[in-house]
Formats: C-alpha cells, structure tokens, sequence
C-alpha cells in the first residue's frame, strides 16, 4: 500500500493516470505531454507499474501503457470500506 501512495502523491504521476483513462499509450505519446525528460517520464511510469496501476506490453520498438482497472477497483473498495459502518 506504501508504493501506491507514493505513485500518487505526485502530480505529473496522478496526470498520466488521467490521459490513460482515455487509452493506451506508448512512452513517448506521454513524454511529449510533458516539459520534463524522458527518462523522468520513465520513471515515474516505472513507479506506477510497481503500485500496479499501469500494465505495459511491448510491440516492436513500442511500449504501450494502459491504466490497470483492476487496482483502480481494489483501491475503490479498499477506501469504501472506511465509508460503511461496522455492525
């Protein structure tokens, strides 16, 4: 649970998520998004594969990023637990 609130308690992290909402991208589709280096870019992907939120698959030289559903949907019910009242 650390390393998924460490991926999102960046900004430029929490904003890849959001442009992989609307689908899969290659790295550099993000990188030229962004003002900063591709290898930073990297990492911050490398850091949100480690939390499990971005899922990768190469095809040729390509890397294509897309947004893990699932964790999205285990961190949900993981913060609703908080919202429901124990009996």
């Amino acid at each position: 649970m650390n390393i998924l609130f460490k991926a999102l308690n960046d900004q430029t992290r929490r904003e890849i998520l959001e442009m992989l909402r609307a689908g899969d991208m290659t790295a550099g589709e993000i990188a030229d998004q962004f003002n900063i280096s591709k290898p930073s870019i990297s990492h911050h992907l490398d850091l949100l594969k480690q939390a499990g939120l971005v899922e990768s698959v190469k095809e040729g030289q390509y890397v294509y990023y897309s947004l893990n559903a699932t964790m999205v949907d285990e961190i949900v019910k993981w913060f609703l637990q908080f919202k429901t009242k124990l009996k």
